[in-house]
């Protein structure tokens, strides 16, 4: 499974690069706004910065939500850097664009998914990747890992190549779960991550180690 860091912070991306495991960057309007990134120059600017600092793909979003607009906004980010994956909503405009961008050779990513009926259609139209929001499901009372789980099978019933980015990931049981149900990709804070790596029998273990050596 793929670890992407849902962020836009550049001292993140570089500490999770840095570990060793990271695939790739999502971020969204929201996350641009948390760090003080504001204007269309300053967030084009920083998505080639997030781009200079990873190895993998960028998740970089349209804020239009007509076709033509989408189009036009997808295009200009498509040319910052190689890297870079138009995110595009699941709106019926944009299963349009996805098509379009599709055709064109040019990756997406489609956002606020929350259905599997919506992943079939994002799929169809030939989307890179389906962002599926387990956490915010949770929030709601509904059980996002079972929306990844549907998505899986109807994805390997039909030989679907869309990968499944599980988003709205909250919490390390979370990323083990889509991992273990099939999720292609989990973006998550770095949290998140490095929280995987914590086990108090690992920390007692390692110093009963240090402290035999010392005898």
């Amino acid at each position: 499974m793929k670890f992407f860091i849902d962020t836009a912070n550049l001292a993140q991306i570089k500490e999770a690069q840095d570990l060793g495991v990271l695939d790739g960057v999502t971020t969204n309007p929201s996350l641009m706004a948390k760090e003080g990134i504001k204007g269309e120059g300053a967030i084009l600017k920083h998505y080639v910065d997030i781009c200079n600092i990873v190895t993998g793909d960028v998740s970089a979003e349209v804020i239009a939500t007509d076709f033509d607009g989408m189009v036009r906004e997808g295009e200009a980010l498509a040319e910052l850097h190689e890297r870079i994956v138009v995110k595009i909503p699941m709106i019926k405009e944009g299963v349009k664009a996805i098509k379009y961008f599709s055709e064109k050779g040019i990756k997406t990513n489609c956002t606020l998914v929350f259905s599997a009926g919506q992943a079939l259609l994002a799929a169809k139209a030939g989307a890179t990747y389906v962002s599926p929001f387990i956490g915010r499901l949770d929030d709601v009372s509904t059980d996002g890992l079972k929306l990844i789980e549907d998505i899986r099978i109807i994805y390997d019933n039909f030989g679907y190549e869309t990968q499944i980015l599980a988003a709205s990931v909250r919490h390390p049981m979370h990323i083990i779960e889509c991992a273990k149900i099939g999720a292609d990709v989990a973006t998550c804070p770095l949290s998140a991550i490095t929280a995987l790596l914590k086990h108090p029998l690992t920390d007692s273990g390692l110093a009963q180690f240090l402290a035999d050596a010392k005898k």
